[in-house]
């Protein structure tokens, strides 16, 4: 039995994580945070809301894909005659085909049978070839490791390559610069939605440095907890499904590679019911005024359930805005 255990990459350093800030799109970086009077009112505590839906694919994974294709390219790796594919339930993709038509690098995605078709279209938008296939986003995952076998393409995937968790970890880098500026207070928790783990391991990576006692806490729904199960039993376990609307943290079957990169950046691993992350849906949409998508809710709904939320500041981290159509 496979069993997780840490690893250390050197993109995962805290120079690398600062040094990637400025390598970033500027579009994907310098995202609002702000203390949110009404959401601390409700939470009985400062909460610092991190907005990542203000950009041109409306999330988070625009810093870390922005990276990787960089990142990939400068090594030769992946060329104008040498396509990247991965899976993506959309964000992820939409990031990607936004990269690759900055640095001319063909783009691949694919995504399973019931994607959403807002995602899917501004994927197309951006110059990706789109295909669908599977029940699923893991079964589209496996048909796009065919594909790259096949077709003698890079594989790209969320979650294992590290360049991507460095780009998401720039976020947390500018929180805690707020905090130096004294325009944030100091964090006790950051409360961090978990599909792939990309974006906590990044954020893990940079707190552990820059604020050692803030608790690192990942949020899943019950409906599709394969990462949280695997974390808590310290081997990666499948589940049957991955039934939550929230598609952003949909996985159905862990990424090995980041549940290692986890391994001394995260402190907990929670779950959330689909109706509070509805709840949470609906209450940050009129709190902010913004669209709120399904796993953006997840911080939110963490926050509120969470006995010992009285230790401090908290981070509500709003990860994206691409809602299905109606």
């Amino acid at each position: 039995m496979t069993t997780i255990s840490a690893r250390h990459d050197p993109e995962l350093e805290p120079a690398a994580i600062r040094a990637a800030l400025a390598r970033i799109h500027p579009a994907f970086t310098g995202s609002p945070q702000f203390v949110h009077e009404g959401l601390s009112r409700r939470a009985g505590i400062p909460v610092i809301v991190k907005v990542e839906s203000v950009n041109p694919i409306r999330a988070f994974k625009g810093r870390g894909t922005w990276l990787a294709v960089r990142e990939l390219a400068g090594a030769g790796r992946i060329g104008p005659e040498l396509a990247v594919v991965a899976a993506s339930t959309g964000n992820f993709g939409q990031g990607l085909a936004f990269a690759g038509r900055a640095f001319g690098i063909p783009v691949v995605v694919f995504a399973d049978e019931h994607g959403n078709p807002t995602k899917l279209d501004r994927m197309r938008a951006f110059g990706a070839t789109v295909i669908q296939s599977g029940h699923d986003f893991d079964a589209a995952r496996a048909a796009s490791e065919a594909y790259a076998r096949e077709n003698g393409a890079v594989l790209l995937v969320d979650g294992e390559e590290p360049w991507v968790a460095t780009g998401a970890g720039t976020l947390a880098v500018e929180l805690t610069d707020g905090v130096l500026a004294g325009t944030l207070p100091e964090l006790a928790t950051a409360y961090i939605p978990v599909g792939n783990g990309a974006l906590i391991v990044g954020v893990g990576a940079w707190l552990r440095g820059a604020a050692p006692a803030t608790r690192v806490i990942g949020v899943q729904s019950d409906a599709a907890p394969s990462m949280t199960e695997s974390w808590r039993q310290g081997t990666p376990i499948e589940t049957a499904t991955a039934a939550t609307f929230a598609e952003g943290i949909a996985t159905r079957v862990p990424v090995s590679e980041a549940l290692d990169m986890m391994v001394g950046r995260v402190d907990e691993m929670v779950l959330v019911s689909e109706a509070a992350l509805r709840e949470a849906q609906a209450e940050l949409t009129e709190a902010l005024g913004i669209t709120v998508e399904g796993a953006a809710a997840a911080s939110w709904a963490a926050l509120l359930a969470d006995p010992g939320r009285d230790a401090g500041p908290a981070l509500v981290l709003i990860t994206g805005s691409n809602v299905p159509p109606r």
